[in-house]
């Protein structure tokens, strides 16, 4: 059974003249161009631990099989501003699924398109905890509903903001969260071994 045993939010921007060159160089900004993605759907699973993406990217193959919750956006557009936002909601009660959403915005900045992916993962959670809100208050009024009502323990948002450049360029806008098996945690990192110099022999 697949099951993550930990996340990890990354987030990147690529620039280039073909659109699909821009993709690949923001899948490296991201540190997840190496592996082979496989987008999946929104849940964070009961018990699974957000981790830093230091400790995640050093569990990672390359070549390996990666599957994550990624916001996409590009542009050749000159100046206009694109985004890519993962939001995250996670119950008090960690035997229970959180909810991870995926969001891209153009014309928005950082925090106006995190607070939409941070507010529609939170709506989500919040339905099947139910817990009773009105749809139509600002996302810093529900927050304040969920939070009082000690069923929500946490929500976030990380995202990817992009200018297009004025020469026309493709620029492209990642933000994922990458999940991480059990079988990835408990591998023992690889050893490198490092061929000892040859040493010349001595005369007699």
């Amino acid at each position: 059974m697949l099951v993550p045993k930990s996340i990890y939010l990354t987030r990147g921007k690529g620039i280039h003249r073909e659109r699909l060159a821009s993709f690949e160089l923001a899948l490296r900004d991201a540190g997840i161009a190496e592996a082979n993605l496989v987008h999946v759907s929104s849940i964070f699973p009961p018990h699974c631990k957000l981790i830093t993406r230091k400790k995640g990217e050093s569990m990672l193959k390359s070549g390996q099989i990666l599957f994550c919750v990624m916001a996409r956006n590009d542009t050749d557009e000159p100046n206009r501003l694109i985004s890519a936002s993962i939001g995250l909601a996670m119950p008090a009660d960690r035997s229970l699924h959180g909810y991870l959403s995926e969001h891209k915005g153009f014309g928005q900045n950082a925090r106006q398109s995190g607070d939409y992916a941070e507010d529609l993962a939170a709506e989500m959670l919040a339905t099947t905890l139910g817990i009773d809100f009105d749809v139509d208050q600002s996302w810093d009024e529900k927050k304040q509903v969920f939070r009082m009502s000690s069923k929500i323990v946490r929500t976030d948002n990380f995202t990817q903001t992009a200018v297009g450049p004025k020469d026309g360029k493709w620029i492209t806008a990642v933000a994922a969260a990458v999940m991480i098996m059990a079988w990835q945690e408990e591998e023992e990192p690889p050893v490198l071994h490092h061929p000892k110099p040859a040493t010349r022999a001595k005369k007699r």
